[in-house]
């Protein structure tokens, strides 16, 4: 992706001060964590009433895998987003999720894999990132093209090292309904649980999403480490994941065991099969008026198809 640099800087692309002051706190409350963890204390309160939304990543490398379509603004993607724990209306989540605590947090690995764990997210943030830009396809019909950036899931599933018996990830959300009020009502089972086949989430395309234009991910899209899986339609990006559970057998998923009729483990985007609703043959991307063609694999079939080769689509739906 060629990347041009602009003649001039808009001065709303300038830091002001108060966010340079919050991301020297930034800095330093990390340190702080890390001299704490190694000295067996807890982690000071500070740290945990620190805002972090439009913070900078700092090491963030294009990737070449991105798509080159034009990227939705940054209002849209933060304001018309589904993440049912802060509420089902699209506009929810930015308004419930604004008091979200993302800081400490932590992810649990355990199941079949020799080195089971717990990451705290400073240690993931570690990780090799790259800004990702991907299509966004939800099932209700419409979609976006947002500028992700993650790391790729295959190097934190390295880390662990899964045994032979690995043959699937279970995701899950963390479960607070004090935080989270959509929790409160019986929507789903919470808390809400996703998966993906080993070879899908090793895929190269598949990522941890923990920031959006560069800056920390805002809560309403899923704070402080979600899922990404391009090729999928929205729901199996799961958000806010406290915990991976490497399994033998296929997991069972919040929407495919809400509504099996509707939703299938797979969820991959195809045209050819409709919702009982409504038709996936075609899209509104968000800002436009006009709807376009849904691609195959959500325009990665090239990157993915031979995952699925053999496979009754229609069936594994």
């Amino acid at each position: 992706m060629l990347i041009q640099k602009p003649p001039d800087i808009k001065s709303s692309e300038i830091t002001d001060k108060q966010q340079y002051l919050n991301r020297r706190q930034f800095i330093w409350a990390g340190s702080l964590t890390a001299a704490s963890m190694a000295s067996g204390i807890g982690v000071p309160s500070l740290f945990q009433d620190t805002a972090y939304a439009g913070m900078k990543l700092d090491g963030v490398k294009p990737s070449p895998l991105s798509t080159d379509e034009a990227q939705n603004s940054l209002k849209d993607i933060t304001r018309y987003n589904n993440f049912y724990e802060f509420g089902t209306d699209k506009a929810s989540p930015a308004h419930n999720a604004k008091d979200f605590k993302t800081r400490p947090w932590t992810v649990q690995v355990e199941g079949a894999v020799h080195k089971p764990g717990t990451f705290g997210i400073e240690e993931i943030l570690k990780l090799p990132l790259e800004e990702r830009i991907y299509r966004l396809r939800c099932v209700e019909a419409w979609s976006m093209v947002v500028p992700w950036v993650g790391l790729q899931l295959s190097h934190l599933i390295d880390r662990v090292q899964p045994t032979a018996n690995a043959k699937y990830i279970q995701f899950v959300t963390l479960h607070d309904p004090k935080q989270m009020p959509g929790q409160e009502y019986a929507i789903l089972k919470w808390p809400y649980v996703e998966g993906l086949r080993m070879d899908e989430a090793m895929h190269p395309l598949t990522i941890l999403g923990v920031g959006l234009y560069g800056e920390i991910l805002p809560n309403q899209n899923g704070a402080p480490i979600r899922l990404v899986v391009p090729w999928k339609y929205g729901f199996k990006s799961i958000k806010s994941i406290v915990k991976l559970r490497f399994l033998e057998k296929e997991p069972p998923t919040s929407w495919s065991t809400s509504a099996p009729y509707e939703y299938g483990f797979y969820a991959n985007v195809n045209p050819e099969v409709d919702h009982p609703r409504w038709s996936q043959a075609s899209e509104r991307r968000i800002g436009k008026f006009f709807k376009q063609k849904t691609l195959m694999f959500n325009g990665y079939a090239d990157q993915v198809a031979s995952l699925y080769k053999g496979m009754d689509l229609a069936k594994y739906y």
